[in-house]
This record gives C-alpha cells, sequence and structure tokens, in this order.
C-alpha cells in the first residue's frame, strides 16, 4: 500500500473519536485521499482549488480558531508554491496546522518529473519549530497522521504515491 492511502482514512478516524479536525484540499483530493472525510463528515471537508497559498492560509486561520486544520497537496506545490505562507503564516505563528505532502521524492510514476519533489525536504526542514515526518509504511504513515493531529503545533507529513511493502504491524509504537 502507498502511504498517501492512510491520509483519508485516518481523517475519518479522529473525526469518529471526537478530534476537532478539519481538513482543505488544493484540488487533489482523489490523489491525496482526503475527500474520504467528505462522506461522513461533509461540513469539515474544504477543497480550495489549485490554490495551495490560500489553502494554507485558510488552514492557519481554521487554527486560529482553535482547529485542527489539516491541509493537503502534492510535495511539488505544498511547499512549492506557497513556502511563505507556510513560514510566516503557519510556523511562526505555532499554529495546530498539519500539511500533507503526497507525491514526495521522484517515484511519482505517470505523473511525471513536473510532479517530482525532493527540495521539499530542504524547505521544509529549514523552518525551526516545524516538525517533520517522512513515513515508512501505510502502518506508520497512519500512526504518524493521528500523533500530528494529537500534538500540538505544526507538522509536514510527506507521504509517497508508489504502493511499497509494509514493514510494521499494527502493534507498532510510534513516537
Amino acid at each position: 500500500a502507498a502511504t498517501r492511502e492512510a491520509y483519508g482514512p485516518t481523517l475519518i478516524k479522529l473525526a469518529e473519536a471526537g478530534h476537532d479536525i478539519v481538513a482543505l484540499e488544493a484540488d487533489l483530493s482523489a490523489s491525496t485521499g482526503g475527500n474520504k472525510l467528505r462522506g461522513p463528515f461533509p461540513d469539515r471537508w474544504y477543497t480550495v482549488g489549485a490554490a495551495e497559498a490560500n489553502m494554507v492560509c485558510m488552514a492557519a486561520g481554521l487554527a486560529a480558531a482553535g482547529k485542527t486544520a489539516f491541509a493537503a497537496s502534492f510535495a511539488v506545490f505544498m511547499p512549492g508554491h506557497c513556502f511563505d505562507q507556510i513560514r510566516i503564516s503557519v510556523v511562526q505563528q505555532n499554529l495546530n496546522v498539519k500539511l500533507l505532502a503526497s507525491h514526495g521524492g521522484v517515484s511519482v510514476g505517470e505523473d511525471g518529473a513536473s510532479a517530482q519533489a525532493i527540495e521539499d525536504l530542504a524547505l521544509m526542514t529549514s523552518l525551526p519549530g516545524l516538525t517533520v515526518l517522512v513515513p515508512s509504511d501505510v502502518v506508520e504513515a497512519e500512526k504518524a497522521i493521528w500523533a500530528a493531529a494529537t500534538t500540538d503545533g505544526p507538522f509536514y507529513i510527506r507521504v509517497g504515491r508508489p504502493k511499497i511493502p509494509i514493514l510494521h504491524d499494527e502493534a507498532y509504537d510510534f513516537q
């Protein structure tokens, strides 16, 4: 399973468990999986179109209002199109925004070179106060998303497109 496949189901589990989450998408929810939240929780899911900078600022506003805000796109677009908004509106304000970037790295299959992102990790690890997670499999991805949702502060979670082997069982203790 691809690490990105953990995102939508984990959002649903978080909402069902009573966590005050919202999810925003930049026109790629079919690929990131965030649209799965729309069915059971339509009032917690927003799509903003191809507008990553606006999405990050909206997530910051929702977090400032007390929500745990998830924002998802491809790694090439987030942080690629919105690094300044991430830096100033989310990280410098220490807001409870969880950024999920799919299609990280060079293994993006038929999406091609224009969807590849390697510089995203350099950008995001340069921001003091931002926790950066790169889960190794779908089990760790679910646990990383859950940990981000239940830990205050900004997070960047980078997930991949290709299916990869499962390395951990459900008893794995993510820390």
